[in-house]
């Protein structure tokens, strides 16, 4: 269920179509984030460096992470603003700019929903 500000209840955000408990009493169409983001040189030095020892990178890992919740909260917000206390559908793409340079989208499908 979304609240002032964008933030959710976890029951009210999925990649399926649907939510258990809930019927869909109106479709408010496609909601969406957008975020841009870069290394910075001493991430990617540190990154370059933790490639030496394999295993995860963490560096890249943390840059992710934050970029995809960003973007999560952007989309969440984007539903809010039109009225909407669930999004479904839920997915996420990722697109290389240029090196470096990576864009995230979330999107999903804006929804009001009552329990069943």
């Amino acid at each position: 269920m979304l609240t002032r500000g964008g933030q959710h209840e976890p029951d009210h955000d999925d990649n399926r179509f649907e939510l258990d408990g809930y019927r869909i009493v109106r479709n408010l169409g496609v909601v969406r984030g957008i975020t841009v983001r870069s290394r910075s040189i001493f991430g990617t030095i540190g990154a370059s460096l933790q490639t030496l020892a394999g295993g995860n990178i963490t560096l890249f890992t943390e840059l992710c992470e934050k970029t995809r919740a960003e973007a999560f909260g952007m989309m969440m917000l984007h539903a809010e603003q039109l009225g909407a206390n669930a999004v479904i559908g839920i997915r996420y793409d990722a697109t290389e700019l240029m090196q470096g340079v990576s864009e995230v989208l979330c999107y999903g499908t804006a929804v009001v929903v009552q329990p069943a």
